[in-house]
This record gives C-alpha cells, structure tokens and sequence, in this order.
C-alpha cells in the first residue's frame, strides 16, 4: 500500500458498523483516506450517507465525510488493499466466509474483533485463515474506547502481524496527532489481550457497584492481568505482550471507565439485574459473556489455576452472586506476587 508523493490516497474498507468498527471508519477517514463501511442495515447505511451519523452506538458524534456506508460486501471489499475487519465474534465466520468469496490473496486483512470462537475456541485470525485465501494478515487492539476517541481525545492502539507490510499499511491508514500506533509481532498474545480482559471488566464492573474501593479494583487488576498472562502462555503467547498496551493498558482502561460494555454488564448483575436483562438493557454486544464460558473451558483442558476468571464465569452462568464470588476469592491462600507466566522463559 506504498504511495508516491501526490498520489490519491486508495479506499479502505472496513467491515461491522457497529460502536468500533464506525470508529476505526472514522479515523481512517479523517486521516484523508475515502472508506467504504459495511453495515447490515438498510436503515443505518442511510442514517451514516445523509447525516455522517451512527446514533445507535455512537449518539450523535459527527463521522468523516469520507465514510460511504453500504449494504453490499462485494462493493465494499474489491479494490481495497487493505480491509479492517470489526465484526462480533457470534458472526465473524459468517461474515469472513462471505467475505472469502470475493477477497484475493493481494489485499491486506487487519481484525479488530476482542472475541474467542465458542463452538471452536480459535482466534479471530485463525477463523480468518480457515475462511478465506488472505497470506498477510494482523490484528489491532488496545485501550481503545470507542466514543471517546470520535471525540479527538488521545490515545494508542497496537497492530499486530508477522508481517511489516500490514502493520505499515496499517499505521498508515490509522495514525495522526490524536492516535499512537504501536507494532508488535505476537499476534496470539494481542489477540488474547484484547479478549480476556473483558472477563475481567465485569468483575470490575461488580466491585464498582459494590462500591468496593480503588483498592480492591488495583487488586483485581494486577491478579486478573496474572490469570490473563497464564492463559495466554498456555495457548502460545509471549508474556511480555502483556506488560504492553494490547495487555494491561486494555486491562486498566476497561475496568475503569463506565463506558466499557463489559463492566456495565457486571455493574448491572451486581445491582440484581439478571444476566439476559443486563445484556438486552446493553443493547450491544459484551464480548466478555461468550469469553467467560470459553475460558472455562479452556482452563479445564489445560488444568490452569485462574479462580477470578472462574468466579466470573460461576457469576455469568451458575448464579453465583457477586458479594459470594468476592468472598471466595478473598479466602483463597495467597502465592507469589509475580506470577512465574509474567518473568519471561
């Protein structure tokens, strides 16, 4: 996706309309480059081609004017050199699958999706490569709150890829004085930052309408990033990626702001609320639902010691209540303060 100085700046194109994917649409509009955005609805194409707005997730945030919103996933993606793919992970198959039928092996895929596959347990990017014939491909994740950054407020995210060429394109497309762009070259350790933090943030969500205090939430943190870091050594990652942005930099922001959807949903279930009912009151997706039942599966397999991501689990799908939950954890004989996953191999 190298340019000549002068040359238009080629179309890019995003797939998923939904909070993320219309803000990854708008700062890549606002850097200068025309995006094509694929969306389901009908309704919502033309509320984003008539009045630059998404008012469902994003109020009513100007979008970039460069953003062309369509219904029609071949028009979107022929002729884009590089393709973010933001889609939920319920439908990132479907969509991938469809998506297949039209890609060629040429153009660059970038996912943002923070979700784990539950009837499989892969990774976005390995749906990816089953689905379609995309070589060179990367994930971008971080601490990355969607209305805040339409907002123009400051902040970094991270590409990941063993590929430099997707990660430049990537950066290209993304990066301006509002947002840092970060390289890294663990895709597994980013994918699995980006998706087992949002466990951790319902039980943030919890302690904050529990109104336990900022000390329970710095340990809730630091031994959630631990049971992240083991998990995702188990499954290949490096521990190092944790200590970055795409790990505890995700961590911190989705268990502090009441913006993430995931620590509304455990914020909800503390104040009584029933899981269906914090979900439909939501009225997005919590990716971090789905990703309790998967590492609890996943935990067993590979027999890991992760009792905060079990609690939430028990909390999600068990009706264990909160206030038990916490009471558990806090009996639990303590270890080691630096988890051995975190020192390196």
């Amino acid at each position: 996706m190298s340019r000549q100085a002068g040359e238009k700046k080629p179309r890019i194109a995003v797939l998923g309309a939904g909070n993320w994917g219309s803000t990854v649409a708008h700062m890549i509009g606002a850097n200068g480059y025309p995006v094509s955005l694929w969306c389901r609805s009908e309704k919502q194409r033309e509320e984003i081609n008539t009045h630059h707005t998404n008012t469902r997730y994003l109020e009513d945030t100007r979008l970039s004017q460069n953003i062309t919103a369509t219904n029609d996933l071949e028009e979107a993606i022929v002729g884009a050199p590089l393709i973010f793919v933001v889609i939920p992970s319920k439908s990132f198959r479907e969509v991938v699958r469809a998506m297949g039928e039209v890609l060629r092996p040429s153009q660059f895929v970038i996912h943002a999706t923070k979700g784990i596959e539950s009837r499989t347990h892969l990774r976005m990017s390995e749906v990816l490569l089953q689905e379609t014939c995309a070589l060179q491909f990367g994930v971008l994740s971080g601490p990355n709150i969607a209305l805040e950054m339409c907002q123009g407020k400051p902040a970094g995210t991270v590409i990941a890829s063993e590929f430099p060429r997707v990660i430049e394109a990537g950066r290209s497309a993304l990066v301006s004085e509002q947002l840092r762009v970060y390289a890294n070259t663990d895709v597994v350790g980013v994918e699995l930052g980006g998706t087992l933090k949002n466990v951790v943030a319902i039980a943030a969500g919890m302690l904050s309408a529990l109104d336990l205090g900022e000390n329970a939430k710095a340990l809730l943190i630091t031994r959630g990033l631990s049971e992240i870091a083991r998990i995702g050594v188990a499954l290949g990652a490096d521990p190092m990626t944790f200590a970055g942005l795409a790990g505890i930099g995700d961590l911190m922001v989705t268990c502090s702001s009441p913006l993430s959807r995931n620590h509304r949903v455990g914020a909800a279930l503390a104040k009584g609320m029933k899981l269906d009912e914090a979900v439909e009151k939501l009225g997005m997706v919590a990716e971090g639902v789905n990703t309790a039942k998967v590492v609890h599966s996943i935990a067993e397999r590979h027999r890991l010691d992760v009792p905060l991501l079990e609690s939430v689990y028990r909390a999600l799908h068990e009706n264990l209540t909160p206030a038990e939950g916490i009471r558990e954890l806090m009996q639990l004989s303590s270890r080691y303060d630096i988890d051995r996953a975190l020192q390196g191999h």
